[in-house]
């Protein structure tokens, strides 16, 4: 191989780098604005969940007041009973229903006052919610509205790449560029590496005298013994 053509060679290698990491970076955007995505739908969670919770605590607070309005109710049943009974037991045993709905009533508003202090809490949890996501939400809108611009910007980097790599690829013979192919499945390891300190610069083995006189001299392609990349010895 020519000193030129090794030029040709490393000129495609770092085209090829620049269209992987562009194609790379490509792919990655529609996860990053899923992950936005995602924190948006986390925080309409928590927003929902505080207000599930603080309605459901509403709910059950007028059910305690339809279960001590009722008692209550009963209570005066009772009471007007007790007036047109004549006999002492019926009279003793109206007061003795009567105190059994008043200590029902008693642990009723006690449920209620703790339902109500919860319902404060959810409804604060709510408010803390809702206007976390307001603030934050035009923040994510903003973040995904500029990494879809940067994956617009980075699918014309990504054709414009991949246009000079064909072009780079036109400037290398047939032969060279099977062996290049051959090496490059594994997207992301070097092609060609330079020898450094009698070292393959890709599988840092030693490679043997042949190989670096090979190298040095430039007349033909040469690869590692070890790793089969493409070496060179950097001027």
């Amino acid at each position: 191989m020519s000193a030129f053509s090794l030029g040709k060679l490393l000129v495609l290698q770092e085209r090829d780098r620049k269209r992987l990491l562009f194609e790379q970076q490509l792919k990655a955007v529609p996860q990053e604005v899923a992950a936005v995505e995602a924190r948006i739908a986390a925080e309409k969670s928590a927003i929902e969940t505080a207000k599930a919770e603080w309605h459901g605590l509403e709910a059950k607070k007028k059910t305690l007041e339809t279960e001590i309005k009722s008692a209550e109710e009963k209570i005066d049943k009772y009471k007007n009973q007790q007036m047109q009974v004549r006999k002492n037991d019926e009279y003793q045993a109206l007061t003795h229903e009567i105190a059994t709905v008043q200590a029902v009533i008693g642990k009723l508003e006690e449920e209620e006052i703790g339902i109500m202090l919860r319902i404060d809490e959810a409804k604060a949890k709510f408010k803390t919610a809702e206007a976390e996501l307001k603030n934050n939400i035009s923040g994510h809108e903003g973040k995904i509205r500029a990494l879809r611009e940067r994956g617009a910007h980075l699918e014309a980097d990504v054709k414009d790449a991949q246009a000079t790599v064909v072009a780079a690829r036109g400037e290398v013979a047939e032969p060279t560029l099977r062996v290049y192919d051959r090496i490059a499945i594994k997207p992301g390891h070097p092609v060609c590496v330079a020898i450094v300190g009698a070292k393959c610069g890709g599988c840092h083995l030693k490679v043997p005298t042949h190989i670096e006189v090979q190298a040095r001299a430039e007349h033909e392609l040469t690869t590692c013994d070890q790793c089969g990349r493409i070496v060179f010895l950097e001027k």
